[in-house]
């Protein structure tokens, strides 16, 4: 995702809210059943999902647990690097298998870099053999994960009202 400055947000309605919503809690939940719990049409569910969609408010994606599946050693990476290069070192970095998320950012550090490695030793393997070696990369500092408290995927808008009633009590129209 990349975070563009002064294009205005995608106008949305109490309908698309509410279909978001209650994505959120389910991204496979059948457009049937969200037009049930909205009382509207699951054509105006599917268009409206669609939409969203197509202008990049929405996706789905399937989310892997990387504990699960044999990466054991997750870390953020504080990257300091040459500012006249930062956003091609920023896409060299990103390029790397084990890089899951990467910002620029306006701190001590010029990037944050999430990783997924196999233990320590990939790790250490990456560190040095690969972050290190991209030319501009000045210094790094590596933040090693003990335990994940918290994680999320979605957040929510303030603005999303709690509108979704019992069949026949929706708020709004079918379009």
């Amino acid at each position: 995702m990349t975070i563009k400055k002064n294009v205005p947000p995608i106008p949305l309605d109490d309908a698309d809210r509410a279909i978001l919503k209650l994505l959120k809690d389910d991204g496979r939940v059948p457009f049937s059943r969200v037009a049930e719990q909205l009382g509207v049409s699951a054509g105006m569910v599917r268009q409206r999902t669609q939409r969203l969609t197509d202008n990049g408010v929405l996706q789905f994606v399937a989310v892997t647990n990387p504990l699960k599946i044999g990466y054991h050693t997750m870390a953020l990476i504080g990257v300091k690097a040459d500012g006249q290069r930062l956003k091609e070192i920023a896409r060299q970095i990103a390029a790397f298998d084990e890089v899951i998320y990467l910002v620029i950012t306006s701190s001590t550090y010029d990037l944050l870099v999430e990783v997924t490695c196999y233990d320590n030793t990939h790790l250490l393997e990456f560190l040095t053999e690969k972050l290190n070696s991209v030319e501009g990369v000045r210094d790094t500092e590596a933040f090693i994960y003990l335990d994940i408290v918290k994680e999320i995927y979605t957040w929510e808008s303030p603005e999303i009202p709690a509108i979704i009633k019992p069949a026949g009590e929706a708020e709004f129209v079918d379009t």
